[in-house]
């Protein structure tokens, strides 16, 4: 018996008018696609909107202002925020726009009762593309009644992305906080589950600092030792090549009993790690980093072969590396 062919189905007037255009709209999985072929939208146009959705973005924060400070929050830092700066302004009833390393039960985004909007870095996300995901929670957040959390949800595969939201020209300036009181206004009234998860959160944060004489790096404190981390901006092999250098010369250190010991890759840069002695603070980190900065940017411009010793650094910083995306 011959299979049944599926009718065609006519699209509805809107849709067609958007076809016209070359846009076809986005349905559900199994509903009819709107350009009419007669197949569900999922093994039609629903296909490659599936494909774009999941397709990893290595660097969403690429072309963003302090791109390496927006990795150090979404993967490193307890908790932080940021001020937001918008291409076209504020719209009307938002007075302010706060980025956030997290916020109470794991929210994507919040709208306070005065308009203001938190923005959270570090939640779970719908694609591949952090950038356009956490762009489509800032815009839901715009039209969400103020005093009420926004809800996880999908992007559209076309939706802007936060390169096509924020100022460019603006300054990234993180703050970094020793617990998640900033989440409300008056954290000493907080009731109830936003009281229980405020409690959780701060016992779990690692003390961090940012440091102030040089870009994106961040010390914290652990249990047996501290750490310096730092996110670089550098291409990768280029950057794994000047410290290769510095290593084989012994120049990595930041101090006495300090080690350069590897590195994460974090969407798309390199994040070098030192250990430090458990009584080595962030202050004591200052001095050294920024003379560390200036070597490694000499090492940089170096275009020699590595020597042998130079490569068995390289391929031991290599070995070290973790992703973390």
């Amino acid at each position: 018996m011959a299979k049944k062919r599926r009718p065609r189905t006519q699209p509805s007037a809107p849709a067609a008018a958007r076809l016209a255009d070359g846009e076809v709209p986005v349905v559900g999985a199994r509903e009819p696609c709107p350009c009419g072929s007669g197949r569900r939208y999922k093994a039609c146009h629903g296909r490659a909107a599936a494909q774009a959705a999941t397709e990893l973005v290595q660097r969403p924060f690429e072309g963003l202002s302090g791109e390496c400070d927006w990795v150090a929050l979404r993967e490193l830092v307890p908790a932080a925020t940021a001020p937001l700066v918008l291409r076209d302004g504020l719209p009307d009833g938002v007075p302010s726009v706060t980025l956030a390393t997290v916020l109470p039960m794991a929210w994507p985004a919040l709208r306070r009762d005065n308009g203001e909007v938190l923005l959270a870095v570090q939640n779970d996300t719908a694609t591949g593309d952090l950038s356009r995901d956490l762009a489509d929670v800032l815009l839901r957040a715009f039209t969400t009644t103020p005093g009420n959390p926004v809800a996880a949800g999908r992007p559209a595969p076309d939706g802007p992305r936060l390169q096509d939201l924020l100022d460019p020209r603006a300054p990234f300036e993180p703050v970094v906080h020793e617990g998640f009181e900033f989440w409300l206004d008056d954290a000493e009234r907080a009731t109830g589950d936003v009281a229980a998860s405020l409690e959780r959160a701060n016992a779990a944060a690692t003390p961090t600092v940012r440091l102030t004489g040089v870009d994106a790096a961040y010390w914290c404190r652990t249990p047996e030792k501290n750490h310096l981390r730092w996110v670089m901006p550098h291409p990768e092999e280029q950057l794994l090549d000047a410290l290769a250098r510095l290593q084989a010369a012994g120049a990595t250190s930041l101090g006495e009993d300090t080690r350069l010991v590897g590195s994460f890759r974090a969407h798309g840069l390199t994040v070098p790690v030192w250990d430090l002695p458990s009584a080595h603070g962030a202050q004591e980190c200052e001095k050294p980093a920024a003379a560390f900065g200036e070597r490694l940017a000499e090492a940089l411009t170096a275009t020699a072969p590595l020597t042998p010793e130079e490569r068995r650094a390289r391929d031991g910083l290599t070995n070290r590396q973790i992703t973390l995306n």
